[in-house]
């Protein structure tokens, strides 16, 4: 059968708007190099257009793809429980690693301390692979690559269906998108009401302060 290895990886941990996806692609060792033979690197690296195409590509090589969608209300209450984006990233990295059981697994990670953020994991996973948590991981790596596209077309598509749903447009998400820079300039005193919003970022809470300040000085 192969080694079972697992690679996981982010994409949305920035953006003001939208849900952080965190991807787990498990394949057998012997298909890794069919990755790199049909063009796997990291999502950042490729084209939207390109990364759709390789979607069904690496959905087809992997024995399992587990995907965690965290909204924006699961980010912002997790912070007022003084638990950072790190840390939440790494329960959802383990909970997949759990699901999954490989026998290796291949992390991109979040947080500097690389050292604590490695026993972190090892104390909550269930069972014992073996596990590399490294910066980059997402360029070294064809599987945690793999996972990366995965996570970012998925994001996309949850960007898309907000903008279906809503009829807004709303850009990436990214405070240094223009759609998105319009969009928070508009709407910015019922930012707050607005369940994609995350209102614990600090570009919301400074932009929703200036609305209110705004809002008070209208009346002089």
């Amino acid at each position: 059968m192969g080694k079972l290895i697992l690679g996981i990886e982010e994409a949305g941990r920035g953006p003001v708007l939208g849900p952080l996806i965190i991807s787990g692609v498990l394949i057998k060792e012997s298909n890794i190099d069919k990755l790199i033979e049909i063009g796997i690197k990291d999502s950042k690296l490729l084209t939207p257009e390109r990364r759709r195409e390789l979607f069904p590509q690496i959905q087809k090589l992997s024995e399992q793809i587990v995907v965690k969608v965290v909204e924006p209300l699961e980010i912002d209450n997790r912070f007022t429980d003084l638990l950072n984006l790190n840390t939440l990233e790494g329960v959802k990295m383990i909970e997949i690693i759990n699901e999954l059981k490989p026998e290796k697994a291949i992390v991109d990670c979040p947080s500097t301390n690389i050292p604590h953020f490695t026993e972190f994991m090892k104390s909550k996973i269930n069972h014992n692979p073996e596990l590399i948590v490294e910066h980059k991981a997402d360029i070294n790596y064809p599987i945690v690559s793999a996972a990366s596209i995965i996570s970012k077309v998925i994001r996309d598509e949850k960007m898309k269906e907000l903008e279906t749903q809503t009829g807004l447009v709303l850009g990436s998400g990214y405070p240094a998108d223009p759609n998105t820079q319009a969009f928070l300039k508009k709407y910015a005193p019922h930012l707050q009401k607005l369940p994609f919003v995350r209102n614990t970022w600090a570009t919301i809470k400074n932009i929703i302060e200036g609305a209110e300040q705004k809002s008070v000085t209208d009346f002089f």
